[in-house]
This record gives structure tokens, sequence and C-alpha cells, in this order.
């Protein structure tokens, strides 16, 4: 087996091979949301460049931000567990939803927002790989609003065999994929868009700007 020497969720590589090529971006968006690719209209990354002087920081966010139609979502890897990420991950939510308040806009204006963290570890109880959570009464389960949206997607969970028609499945074996051997096996699946985010990957790793980041 060869490992790779960068993987899928190494956060530089994850920001630097999304926001370069911003059509897979939105392809592994509208998945993970379950909406038309054709569907989306407004699709903008808020936050493009990677600060030179945090990364390899212990605390730096290596994320993406998006306004997709008029909702902000964030998604972004995580490697270790370091036994707070319920609360990390609340703590992302609040800090991006509050910060869509214009000064002396209306409450009613803030949008609805989504955080999708992709897990390299099992965080929750259960045998699903995806876990999603909103504010809900806890006798009716009747919503509080839709503003509120935490998406989880644990990688070890992940079943052993995908099929060629399961994009989104397809998608969570590339950032589980740690060997090259691996890659090789979805590449040879001949699924366009995992060719092509193969490809990419390795034009991106080969590199030297990214590197030297």
């Amino acid at each position: 087996m060869t490992k790779l020497e960068y993987t899928f969720t190494n956060d530089t590589l994850f920001k630097t091979l999304f926001v370069r090529h911003q059509d897979l971006l939105k392809r592994l968006v509208s998945n993970m949301l379950g909406i038309g690719l054709e569907s989306i209209g407004e699709f903008v990354v808020t936050n493009p460049d990677i600060p030179p002087d945090m990364v390899g920081e212990k605390f730096c966010r290596l994320d993406i931000n998006m306004r997709v139609d008029g909702q902000r979502v964030d998604i972004e890897v995580q490697v270790s567990n370091e036994g707070d990420y319920p609360e990390r991950s609340l703590y992302y939510w609040a800090r991006e939803y509050s910060s869509a308040l214009g000064k002396g806009e209306e409450y009613s204006k803030l949008p609805r927002t989504i955080v999708i963290i992709i897990l390299a570890f099992r965080l929750f109880d259960c045998a699903e790989f995806y876990s999603e959570y909103k504010a809900l009464e806890t006798t009716r389960h009747t919503p509080l609003t839709d503003r509120f949206c935490l998406q989880y997607y644990e990688l070890p969970k992940l079943p052993e065999a995908v099929g060629t028609d399961d994009e989104l499945k397809l998608w969570l074996a590339l950032f589980s994929a740690k060997t090259e051997e691996e890659l090789e096996k979805i590449e040879a699946m001949e699924v366009p868009v995992m060719k092509q985010a193969i490809g990419l990957y390795r034009e991106v790793t080969a590199d030297e700007e990214f590197r030297e980041i």
C-alpha cells in the first residue's frame, strides 16, 4: 500500500483544492445539502484566502464559507477529536449566524446558517454516518426556526462498498482515502466527477505553491 502524502482531510489541501476549483465545491455542496446542482443560483465563496501567518497554528481554521442562494454555508474537515467538538461546532455556527446581521438590520433578516463538518473520527453513539441537528421542541418536535442546522459526516462509519450511483458516498470515500490504491479504486469506477476530483488533487499536491504553504 502506498500511503498518501496528503489526504483529502488535510485542511490546507481541502481549502486549496476546493477554492481553486469551485465547480467541484459547488457539486460537493449540492450533494451534502441534497439540492439539485442546476437549481443553485447564488454561489459565492466569502473567505477564499489562506492567511499565511495562521497556517500551522493550533487553532487555525481552514474552513470554507459560502453564500448559497441566500443561505450561509460553512464546510470544514476535522481530523482529531479533542473532546469538545459538539461545543466547538455550535460556537462556529453561532459566530457565522451572528456575523450575518448588518448594523441596523432586523433579526428577521438573519439567514439560514448551515455548518457542514466532515469528521475523520467517530463522534456520536450511533451506527449512521450522517447526523443533522436542528432546533426542535422536545415533546412535540416542532421546529423553532429553520435558521439553525449542523450537519456531521463521520467517515469511519461509511460502508465499505459504495456504488457508482451514490455520489455523496463517493465524495466521502475520497475524504476517507488514505492510500494511492484507494484513490485508484475510486478512479476505476469511471465516475466523471470523481476522476476530475482525483486528477485535480494530483495537480494541486504537485504544485510548488501548495507544498510551500
